[in-house]
């Protein structure tokens, strides 16, 4: 049976592609590294890495291995970290799942908000779509989620975070940035860089349903699962996109935006929020003293006072929508990790990013 030295070898290697990068990650130098990934690919009766004298690359075996070593290392992190916690009572850990959008907007209010009310307590970040989100929060894999709201899960509760609609991404310089906001038809027939159906569906589902509102046409010629690989493509000059307002603040300079104009009921249906989500079954004690926090902050904390949070929003059950948020590649957020809550990034906020054409 392998070893979790291997796996934490071989985890390192695969992310570095590069032995030495890797020995450096682990604080070891390179013959016991290359030693132990010997004896993983020993033990699995399988080569795991292409190796010449100028690459590393995986091969199949360890394209398909490191998702799961990945997930072993991760459990493994959590079970240390949650013994931890019942031996020393107020220490503990929480794994927080984001969206790209969340990390970028709520989860640094989040925690700094552990940091000041909770220090003893280790937070664990997974930046996942939504729809993982999900699978996630009620294998007990992670203990909150923040996503946009999504189908009905038994058990799951949600509550708002973040009041957010899609705005126009444009390139810098396009001709349709002129601060009076863009009509939807004015999009027709333009390059549009669209949400994955799979991994991003809830974007995916609004922006068609915004596009059939107004009877346009979306001319979509690329799809990616996450809102900075969409912004990417806009600066590159190869199209528009239709991008949460709460991205304008850190989106690069490239790219220029514009409110949505268009008939009477846009607005109503303009709504792309940011939740966040629990297994009411949770019985992390740490969870159940974040919540109250997070929520108060935010309007909500009448329902989430006491110690047992997760009691909190029963009345509200994983939302209505369908799924978005971050992948890597174009997408797939493989997670973050971390330990204590520090400062993380840049503040909250939905302000107007450069160019943009409304507030």
């Amino acid at each position: 049976m392998f070893s979790l030295i291997q796996l934490e070898s071989f985890v390192a290697v695969a992310e570095e592609l590069h032995f030495g990068a890797a020995a450096a990650r682990l604080n070891m130098t390179q013959p016991p590294l290359s030693r132990q990934i010997q004896l993983l690919e020993r033990e699995l009766n399988a080569q795991l890495f292409l190796r010449s004298s100028r690459r590393v690359e995986l091969t199949e075996a360890g394209q398909t291995l490191l998702p799961s070593a990945r997930r072993i290392l991760d459990m493994c992190r959590k079970t240390d970290l949650d013994v931890r916690r019942v031996a020393t009572g107020d220490a503990g850990s929480i794994v927080i799942g984001y969206t790209a959008i969340a990390g970028q907007s709520e989860l640094p209010a989040i925690l700094r908000l552990a940091r000041e009310h909770m220090p003893g307590v280790s937070l664990v970040l997974r930046e996942a779509v939504s729809t993982d989100q999900l699978d996630m929060l009620a294998t007990g894999a992670i203990d909150v989620g923040l996503l946009r709201p999504i189908v009905s899960r038994s058990g799951l509760v949600t509550r708002p975070l973040l009041e957010d609609r899609l705005v126009v991404a444009l390139p810098a310089g396009h001709e349709l940035l002129t601060g009076r906001g863009v009509l939807l038809r004015q999009l027709d027939g333009l390059p549009l860089m669209m949400y994955s159906s799979a991994e991003a569906r809830y974007f995916h589902d609004l922006v068609t349903r915004l596009f059939d509102s107004a009877g346009a046409h979306a001319n979509v010629t690329q799809f990616a699962s996450q809102v900075p690989a969409l912004l990417a493509f806009v600066a590159a000059g190869l199209g528009v996109s239709l991008v949460p307002a709460s991205t304008m603040e850190w989106a690069s300079p490239g790219v220029g935006f514009e409110e949505l104009a268009g008939p009477a009921g846009l607005a109503d249906l303009n709504h792309a929020d940011l939740h966040i989500a629990w297994n009411e079954a949770s019985m992390n004690r740490a969870v159940a003293k974040l919540l109250p926090l997070v929520l108060a902050g935010h309007g909500d904390g009448a329902d989430a006072t006491g110690g047992d949070a997760p009691d909190a929003g029963r009345d509200t059950e994983a939302g209505t929508g369908a799924d978005g948020g971050s992948a890597t590649d174009a997408g797939s957020g493989t997670g973050a990790e971390g330990g204590s809550a520090t400062d993380a990034g840049p503040g909250t906020g939905t302000g107007a990013g450069p160019g943009s054409g409304g507030g």
